[in-house]
């Protein structure tokens, strides 16, 4: 009852942190086909980012499907990982600070039999929030116009998981072992953003003040599917290699637009006339999201389930989901947005902890490491094109609980995304990762 009763408060607590809407950032514009994961998950970045061969029987990897397997008999894994980002934007000597809690993660994972495992869990895909004001001269006049951009909301993914033993167990290191598994991921989520261009002091007979918005609402589905296979090398060590891949696939988008121009009194707007939609049209459309194929492959060194070293590389076609817009007249005009390949570099390892240990310290858990993505953001903007990387660096500690069946991770990462020329966000971020391990479906017997 006690345990059920702890669940329910984590799920009351995560309630009020999914409304927010991150850090405001104005990369964040792009949210819609941009995505952090992994690398803003807690279990991600504690070890640099590295994801594909990590498994274990006490936590929950959503990131390669063939990991569910290592979930063993009656046994019921509860997971949930919160943010806590603190952020600075700098452009020129301009900076901007802001901080944010929100939830990373949650999942559960369970056997169906030994040799098939499931998984279900929330993760959140990608975030927009931002606010950005520019104050320019209109040629010509001795007016000025104050140009506002504005967006909030967020997408979310919720996956069912499902991983199946082959050869092979996974808590048996001497003998080979090879899974595999796929996830089916329903994308879903809201997305409001805007552009206002306010004539300041202006008259209202020549310059009217004028308000461009668009509403984006995502429901689709997305694949992806991952191996993994370890080889005993000798009594000691054994090599883990991994293999994951996500499914190209073109995502269907639901619009709604509006252009209209507006007049405002007494801190009171006004609307003055519609520009878009025409007289009798719709303001609804359908767009499309172009998913591109990303291949990630993983190998890692363990010794006698005490410490590991691990390296992960992913390569996408493109940087982005590819948005095609489905009205005649778009909305922002032209997308600055461009669709670059790029490639993410993770190095990390660490001591997993010695289960035997006689004290706690030794059985604690520690990781670090870090990653390097080239061209993660790429732009064609009218003072030139602008391909935009992205590193950072990440350490954890495992705090085992209940014999090791369950932990408590405390995470730590810093990121650089940008170019100081231009403009750079630094992330500071500390996780906070429950995993809870139960269990479940056994019968008891009394004598």
């Amino acid at each position: 009852m006690k345990k059920n009763a702890l669940y329910l408060l984590m799920l009351i607590c995560w309630l009020p942190l999914t409304a927010q809407n991150g850090v405001n950032s104005p990369f964040s514009q792009y949210g819609l086909m941009l995505s952090d994961l992994p690398t803003n998950m807690p279990m991600a970045y504690s070890m640099g980012g590295v994801v594909y061969t990590r498994m274990a029987t006490n936590y929950v990897n959503p990131f390669n499907p063939a990991s569910y397997a290592a979930i063993q008999p009656e046994s019921f894994i509860f997971d949930i990982s919160l943010n806590f980002t603190n952020s600075r934007m700098t452009s020129g000597e301009i900076t901007d600070r802001d901080f944010d809690g929100s939830l990373a993660s949650i999942a559960i994972a369970f056997p169906i039999f030994n040799w098939w495992k499931v998984s279900a869990g929330l993760l959140p895909y990608s975030n927009t929030n931002y606010q950005t004001v520019l104050t320019t001269p209109v040629t010509g006049t001795s007016q000025n116009v104050r140009t506002v951009y504005d967006g909030m909301g967020g997408i979310s993914r919720i996956y069912l998981g499902n991983a199946f033993n082959i050869i092979g167990d996974a808590t048996d290191y001497t003998k080979p072992m090879l899974t595999a598994g796929f996830n089916v991921n329903y994308l879903y989520g809201y997305l409001q953003q805007g552009i206002t261009y306010d004539f300041v002091n202006s008259d209202t007979s020549y310059y009217k003040d004028t308000r461009r918005q668009k509403e984006t609402h995502v429901n689709n589905l997305t694949f992806d599917v991952g191996i993994l296979y370890r080889h005993p090398l000798n009594e000691r060590y054994s090599l883990t290699a991994a293999l994951t891949c996500n499914i190209p696939n073109t995502l269907h988008i639901d619009n709604k637009a509006l252009v209209y121009t507006y007049t405002t009194q007494a801190a009171q707007e006004y609307l003055l006339d519609t520009i878009f939609p025409a007289r009798g049209a719709s303001d609804s459309y359908e767009s499309t999201l172009e998913q591109p194929f990303s291949i990630g492959i993983g190998l890692s060194l363990e010794r006698n389930q005490l410490w590991l070293v691990s390296a992960d590389f992913t390569y996408a076609t493109s940087n982005c989901m590819k948005y095609n817009e489905g009205s005649s007249h778009p909305i922002f005009g032209q997308n600055s947005l461009r669709s670059d390949a790029t490639y993410r570099i993770a190095i990390g390892g660490g001591w997993l902890g010695n289960k035997n240990a006689d004290s706690y310290f030794g059985r604690m858990g520690y990781t670090c490491g870090g990653y390097y993505q080239a061209g993660k953001l790429a732009l064609d903007l009218a003072n030139g094109s602008f391909s935009l990387d992205q590193w950072g660096i990440g350490c954890g500690i495992t705090l085992p609980m209940r014999r090791g069946r369950s932990q408590l991770m405390l995470s730590c990462s810093y990121s650089s995304f940008g170019t100081p020329d231009a403009l750079r966000a630094e992330y500071l971020t500390f996780g906070l990762t429950l995993s809870s391990n139960e269990r479940w479906f056994v019968k008891r017997k009394y004598n």
